[in-house]
């Protein structure tokens, strides 16, 4: 229920225990609520209070494994974290699918973050490049002085760009540090560079420094992947007219897409099904990739549209590829606190994060053409429903073998699958008249 008040002062300083029963006085909590948040699985209290602020508990979702996969001649099994049922099942499906063409390819740049420094009150930015210019190799060196693993490595700032934009606050002078973060995501790092030049800065060119941040728009790490897949392996009834058919339904659907914003938001949530459900297994920043993926879509076509590209080749067979923004990380960060997260990437197996972020990409092609297969086919929901039919059977209120009754109900009946169908399904299963 509501609670009376949201001011709760001193609360950041009470222990968990202390936040737990707080929050169940004022939400009047019962026993069974009090208990889900005092079990903590795999995520400790004392681990979890360290990542963030105001800890009363963990929550957990399901760790699904999507099969069938081959990246680069590289056979792997891919965690997935979601709630949502359908998507492990059907970027497995499409995986398989491809084999017969050798699975996924990809092709990933380096990993290139940005850093960004807004200046303002720069009156002449012509005269202003050309003083950050001269100066680039002694701002490069002041960002590589940063004491860090990354810059040892071989990573650190490689390059400075500078940009000019207009603004409703006026004109702006904007520089950009390129960092190779290596198997870093690279965030920390890269503020940490922006601010120590900003005094630098204002002294080469005059103006202020405001904004000293890292952007979620890695325009210069992007990863690529891409697949084929023959008629016969989209086919309903194995024969290529009938895979021929499907293409062109998949084709079509991804001309939607490409060019209506509206169709693109859902096309690109269903790639996004993959890529975050990998992201949040390996313990990635999955809003920083969300936000990147979504940026690039409008940035790089001029207007919102797909993130990846179908077409028939010359052989008839549906060839498919992504390229997308992939900032993500092997070491630091949640993929070396969160233990799930450590036993994911153990599971995946990579060994760089443009390894990962191949593979996280490749995931989000193959979900991508699962949707766009079911669209074209049978629509979203046929297939999506019936494996939904268990979450419905205990929202219905099933429980023992009912659940698997009601499942059987959903799998055999035609009509549309709603939550009161379910709930009419199991008040006619305790009636003994289903």
């Amino acid at each position: 229920m509501p609670v009376d008040d949201s001011r709760l002062p001193g609360f950041h300083k009470l222990s968990v225990t202390e936040r737990r029963r707080k929050v169940a006085e004022m939400a009047l909590l019962g026993a069974a609520d009090i208990a889900t948040l005092e079990n903590y699985g795999e995520l400790d209290e004392e681990a979890a209070n360290r990542m963030i602020e105001n800890v009363i508990g963990t929550m957990s979702l399901p760790v699904g494994i999507a099969t069938n996969f081959v990246i680069d001649g590289k056979p792997y099994v891919v965690p997935f974290v979601v709630e949502e049922s359908s998507v492990v099942a059907a970027a497995s499906n499409m995986a398989k699918r491809c084999l017969v063409k050798g699975g996924f390819r990809t092709n990933n740049d380096k990993p290139i973050m940005i850093g960004q420094l807004q200046v303002i009150g720069v009156e002449d930015h012509v005269a202003a490049e050309k003083i950050i210019f001269g100066a680039k190799e002694e701002i490069i060196a002041k960002c590589n002085s940063l004491p860090s693993t990354m810059i040892r490595l071989g990573g650190g700032c490689k390059d400075i760009l500078t940009r000019s934009i207009q603004s409703m606050s006026g004109p702006m002078f904007v520089i950009h540090i390129l960092v190779d973060c290596r198997d870093a995501m690279g965030a920390n790092a890269v503020n940490t560079m922006t601010e120590m030049i900003a005094p630098d800065i204002e002294s080469l060119i005059g103006g202020s420094v405001k904004l000293k941040i890292l952007s979620n728009l890695a325009s210069h790490r992007l990863a690529r992947a891409s697949a084929t897949w023959t008629p016969e392996e989209l086919s309903l009834d194995g024969s290529r007219e009938s895979g021929e058919s499907v293409i062109l339904g998949i084709i079509n659907a991804y001309h939607f897409a490409d060019a209506d914003p509206f169709r693109a938001a859902t096309h690109n949530k269903g790639i996004m099904n993959a890529i975050s459900s990998v992201a949040v297994a390996c313990g990635q920043d999955w809003r920083a990739i969300e936000a990147g993926c979504h940026s690039w879509a409008a940035y790089n076509n001029g207007k919102y549209s797909s993130i990846t590209h179908w077409e028939v080749n010359s052989d008839g067979d549906l060839h498919g590829s992504i390229e997308c923004p992939m900032a993500v990380g092997i070491v630091g960060g949640a993929s070396k606190v969160h233990p799930a997260a450590k036993a994911n990437l153990n599971i995946l197996g990579v060994e760089s994060s443009q390894e990962l972020a191949g593979v996280i990409a490749a995931t989000g092609l193959s979900q991508n053409l699962a949707a766009l297969f079911a669209l074209s086919t049978a629509g979203i929901q046929a297939g999506h429903m019936k494996l939904h039919a268990k979450n419905m059977a205990v929202s219905a209120g099933a429980v023992g073998g009912e659940i698997e009754k009601i499942v059987e109900f959903v799998h055999n009946h035609d009509g549309p699958i709603t939550q009161q169908s379910v709930v009419s399904a199991l008040k006619k299963l305790r009636e003994n008249t289903l």
